[in-house]
């Protein structure tokens, strides 16, 4: 975990999308390392069970329900008057599959909305840094390491609508200097993850006795990175990373899905072959992210901490403190427009 930095002042940190699984754990993450933090997202707080910075003293987090779709001269407002050294942007519509459904709300937050917020953001002169987490998605289908400046290859809408999200923010930074850092993570994964991931979902479904649809067979090879690897590399970007820069966040060790999901089996003692039903792959989905995360370890002194089998370990006893309420909780993706 990043410490704190003596003598520089308490810093500051918008968190847009502060309710996702990804966003809630940076939020905790700043709060450690001493920073004042407004979380804004468009649903209410949800269960601190999903909250890791409510498993400990939030008294330096605000939090505003704000919609980027409908609320931006609010948020705009709000960031004019909590003057925010670093907005940190984890909001998205973020499922890929579902994307195929309803293809213009994916393209009405991930891309028309931020280009407002991104207009917003470029008058405000005490901005020192806007970090933009964004998806090895915009690659698309790839083989072997993919580098920081690979081409983008689009094939879902949720990956288009992402894709061109980023290029409007570097248009900025070559027009405007625009200070954007871009963040591109492998799997991640953690305690207080959606249940409807794959890994909190396994784990679910053997502690209930239910069987996991694997998808494809598991056969789509991922690097699964753990949530404190991800918050710990983000500060470090608002921080240090160069404006324009793109920093990969992955571990060396890519694997099957399948793999994945039989090591939670092996860690809770349960045959895989009980606890899985093979169902057909999604559609477009790709085959393999495997990202190369030079910059982020040379240019941020970042390395992955934290492996995969602490992940499973982290969220096994997450879910089986928290069983009776994670058993009446959403299980499934509900989309949101």
């Amino acid at each position: 975990m990043t410490a704190p930095r003596m003598g520089a002042g308490v810093e500051r940190f918008c968190v847009i999308g502060s309710n996702s699984f990804s966003g809630a754990s940076f939020v905790a993450s700043a709060l450690k390392a001493g920073a004042e933090v407004l979380g804004i997202s468009r649903s209410p707080e949800a269960d601190p069970v999903f909250l890791p910075y409510r498993w400990a003293d939030a008294s330096r987090f605000t939090f505003r329900q704000l919609d980027l779709n409908r609320d931006l001269n609010a948020i705009d407002a709000a960031l004019r008057e909590f003057r925010p050294d670093f907005v940190v942007n984890f909001a998205a519509q973020g499922m890929v599959a579902q994307s195929w459904a309803n293809p213009e709300h994916w393209y009405r937050t991930n891309t028309v909305a931020m280009a407002g917020l991104h207009e917003r953001l470029r008058t405000m002169d005490f901005l020192k840094k806007f970090v933009q987490a964004s998806t090895p998605e915009v690659y698309g289908n790839t083989s072997g390491l993919v580098s920081e400046n690979a081409p983008f290859n689009p094939s879902t809408p949720y990956a288009i609508s992402k894709a061109a999200c980023d290029m409007n923010l570097l248009a900025y930074q070559r027009a405007y200097g625009f200070p954007v850092v871009f963040t591109r993570s492998a799997n991640v994964c953690g305690p207080a993850q959606a249940l409807y991931r794959i890994i909190p979902k396994t784990v679910l479904c053997v502690l209930t006795g239910k069987r996991l649809r694997l998808e494809g067979g598991g056969t789509s090879v991922r690097s699964f990175i753990h949530i404190d690897d991800v918050s710990d590399a983000t500060l470090r970007a608002a921080r240090d990373g160069a404006p324009g820069s793109v920093f990969h966040l992955s571990t060396p060790l890519n694997q099957t899905i399948r793999s994945v999901v039989e090591e939670v089996c092996r860690q809770l003692g349960a045959p895989f072959e009980d606890s899985v039903e093979m169902v057909g792959a999604r559609l477009g989905q790709d085959a393999a992210y495997l990202l190369d995360s030079t910059a982020a370890r040379t240019k941020l002194e970042w390395e992955p901490r934290r492996g995969i089998a602490d992940a499973i370990a982290d969220t096994i006893a997450w879910t089986k403190k928290n069983l009776d309420t994670l058993r009446s909780a959403p299980a499934e993706y509900i989309h949101k427009e």
